[in-house]
C-alpha cells in the first residue's frame, strides 16, 4: 500500500486549566468541558492517536513505523529511534494559568523515568489582551534564593513574564522554568515525552478530584537552569512563499511558511517525515493528483517517502516540522 498524506484523530484531554477555543475556534469535535489540550499526533504509550483519512485510517503511529520503517519515518530516524515516534505535536487552550513548571534533559529522563527528556516550542496563535507567557528568570538567582520564594509563595516576582500576541515564538529547552498564562492558545512542538516537574499552582483545587495537584519540587531543584537570557522569544522574519526558520534544536527543525498562491516543495535533501500545522488561514496540499486540505487548527503528516508536493492557498501560514 502507497504512503499518502495523513490526518490522525486528535486525542482531548481534560485540564485543570483547559477553556473552549479547541471548540470555538478550531471546530474540535468534543464535548466535554475544560479541554486544554489537543493531541494531534501522538506516539506517547496508551495515548497513540490514529490515522483518519484513506486506506490506512484506524492505524496507529506505532503500527504504520513497524510496517513501513525509513519510508514512513526516514531512515536516519529509524536509525535513531526505531520504532519510536520522537515528537508530539498539540494544540494547548489555557483558559487560567498553568502550573509554573520545568522539564528534565534527556539523561535525567532517562535515568528516572526511562523516557525522552522534554525540549518544547510554542507559537502563539490567539491571545486575549493582557495575556503573558512566563519563560525563564526575570535575573540572575542562586539555588537559595530560589529556594526562599518558593517557601514564601514568591516564585512569581522572580520568573519573566512576557505579553504576547499571534505569531510569537519560544523555545523551552529543559531546565528553563516556564508556564503558559491565561488566554493563550498555542501550537506546541516537543519530544515524545509526558515528563512534567510542577513547581508551583497557584494552591489551586482540581473541581474534579477535590485535591490540589502533586508538586514535584525535589526532583525540580537539580534539573532548574537559573541563569537569566537576554531574550527569550525566538527573532524570525516572513516571507512569502518561503520556508524561514523558527526553531532549529538538536530534537526538531520547524520554520513557518506565509503561503499566497502555489509553491512546490521539495524535500529529497531532508531524510524525514514532515509534519504540517494549519496556524492561520487554510490551505490544499496537491500530490500523486489528489488534493488534501487543512485549515487552521489541523495537522497533517507527510511520511518521508513523499519527497514533493504543491501548497496552494489564498492566505495561510504553516508551522513545518521535521527531525
Amino acid at each position: 500500500m502507497d504512503l499518502y498524506p495523513l490526518k490522525f484523530l486528535p486525542l482531548f484531554k481534560y485540564r485543570i486549566w483547559g477553556g473552549e477555543k479547541l471548540k470555538e475556534l478550531f471546530n474540535k469535535n468534543y464535548k466535554e468541558e475544560s479541554i486544554g489540550e489537543s493531541w494531534e499526533i501522538s506516539g506517547v504509550k496508551n495515548d497513540e492517536t490514529v490515522v483518519n483519512n484513506g486506506p490506512l485510517k484506524g492505524k496507529t503511529l506505532k503500527e504504520l513505523i513497524t510496517k513501513y520503517k525509513g519510508d514512513f519515518v526516514g531512515n536516519l530516524v529509524h536509525e535513531k529511534f526505531g520504532d519510536v515516534f520522537p515528537l508530539l505535536i498539540k494544540f494547548i487552550d489555557a483558559k487560567r494559568p498553568l502550573s509554573i513548571q520545568v522539564h528534565p534533559s534527556n539523561e535525567i529522563a532517562k535515568e528516572r523515568h526511562n523516557s525522552f527528556g522534554k525540549n518544547e516550542m510554542w507559537y502563539v496563535m490567539q491571545a486575549d489582551e493582557g495575556a503573558e507567557l512566563i519563560v525563564g528568570f526575570e535575573k540572575a538567582i542562586n539555588k537559595e534564593d530560589y529556594l526562599k520564594h518558593l517557601e514564601n509563595n514568591t516564585l512569581l516576582d522572580v520568573m519573566h513574564h512576557e505579553k504576547v500576541k499571534p505569531g510569537d515564538t519560544f523555545y523551552i529547552p529543559t531546565g528553563r522554568v516556564h508556564a503558559i498564562g491565561a488566554g493563550v492558545l498555542l501550537a506546541e512542538i516537543q519530544q515524545t515525552s509526558d515528563i512534567t516537574y510542577r513547581i508551583y499552582d497557584y494552591d489551586r483545587v482540581d473541581v474534579k478530584t477535590g485535591l490540589k495537584r502533586e508538586l514535584h519540587n525535589e526532583l525540580a531543584i537539580d534539573v532548574l537552569n537559573f541563569k537569566p537570557q537576554e531574550t527569550y522569544k525566538s527573532n524570525y522574519e516572513l516571507e512569502v512563499n518561503t520556508s524561514k526558520s523558527l526553531v532549529h534544536s538538536p530534537y526538531f527543525r520547524t520554520n513557518i511558511i506565509d503561503l499566497k498562491g502555489a509553491i512546490k516543495k521539495d524535500y529529497t535533501e531532508i531524510d524525514s517525515f514532515v509534519i504540517y500545522m494549519c496556524v492561520d488561514g487554510n490551505a490544499s496540499l496537491n500530490y500523486n493528483n489528489e488534493v488534501f486540505k487543512i485549515k487552521m487548527g489541523e495537522t497533517i503528516l507527510l511520511p518521508a517517502i513523499i519527497t514533493s508536493l504543491e501548497l496552494t492557498s489564498k492566505s495561510a501560514r504553516i508551522l513545518e516540522v521535521y527531525i
